[in-house]
């Protein structure tokens, strides 16, 4: 279902191109509130707040912590964050902040699904991998048949049933 959740977005909000897109696509669903998880530096951008989550009067709350969020969500979806830095000390200074491991999966509900577009560099353990509740090798293999049926179509090509 796509209404009726409550998504995080951690790490990468202001540059992050997938965190935009997927934000523009579900404010047209019902009851879908954001939590977005993100240090000062890279908070989302105000035209998604003000042009596309205020004006849609969509929910949503900025938190720094991933701890405090995850009890509360549906699906974490996390981003990377070491090419947004603009300095090298501020990247050093907050590279380990957003780091999903188990521990931190202990925190979320049972039932939250684990997004990334991948690839990742260190914010999603490997440990999480196992996890039941880590849907971003799914997604990534999902992505796939999309976008072979987005070329399919606009090719115009016809396949047998």
């Amino acid at each position: 279902r796509l209404d009726n959740i409550t998504i995080g977005l951690c790490g990468d909000l202001k540059f992050g191109r997938t965190v935009h897109s997927l934000i523009e696509a579900l404010v047209r669903y019902e009851n879908v509130k954001f939590v977005l998880i993100s240090p000062e530096e890279l908070r989302i951008p105000s035209y998604i707040r003000e042009d596309v989550l205020k004006r849609n009067n969509v929910e949503f709350v900025e938190e720094e912590r991933l701890e405090d969020a995850l009890p509360d969500l549906d699906i974490l979806y996390m981003t990377r964050q070491k090419e947004r830095f603009f300095n090298e000390e501020d990247y050093v200074r907050m590279k380990d902040f957003y780091v999903l491991d188990k521990q931190k999966m202990e925190l979320a509900p049972k039932d939250m699904y684990v997004l990334h577009p991948l690839p990742r560099v260190n914010e999603i353990s490997v440990e999480v991998d196992s996890d039941p509740r880590a849907a971003y090798f799914k997604q990534v293999q999902y992505g796939v048949y999309v976008r072979m049926a987005l070329i399919l179509t606009l090719l115009e090509v016809e396949l047998p049933c």
